[in-house]
């Protein structure tokens, strides 16, 4: 019995600690994003996501969790993910050009203005590409 318990929280602190090595991402207001980008010096990276997308939820597992990118984003971005269909999201879908999901979009927060941006289902190393491409381009 002590050792089913102890594989148990073994497991649980193994997953809490694999799952803070990828992208942490921000749960603050747009505008709190891009004060703390522009503050930080760094692009925003915004993960446009809905809740439906079979793409958005196979990259949340499989991809944003990865280290080599948690290494790489939280280093130089801004981290954000949004629901395009709830809170902020509709009125960000209206501002950015979102054809499909997930679109993944690098911001400049003192222009607003898109850096780079892909659609679709990205590996990890596609995103890591696209977040070095972005981050070559950054002019804060």
């Amino acid at each position: 019995m002590k050792n089913a318990l102890f594989v148990v929280i073994f497991s649980v602190f193994a997953s809490a600690a694999s799952a803070q090595s990828g992208i942490r991402f921000e749960h603050e207001s747009w505008k709190n994003i891009i004060a703390k980008a522009k503050s930080e010096k760094k692009l925003v990276f915004l993960d446009a996501y809905t809740s439906w997308c079979g793409p958005c939820k196979a990259m949340q597992a499989r991809v944003f969790p990865e280290k080599t990118l948690g290494d790489f984003f939280n280093v130089n971005f801004v981290n954000a993910k949004v629901d395009m269909e709830q809170g902020e999201g509709p009125a960000l879908a209206n501002r950015y050009p979102i054809q499909g999901y997930p679109t993944l979009l690098f911001i400049d927060p003192n222009s607003g203005k898109i850096v780079t941006q892909v659609l679709g289902y990205q590996t990890t190393e596609q995103l890591l590409q696209l977040g070095m491409k972005a981050n070559s381009k950054k002019k804060i």
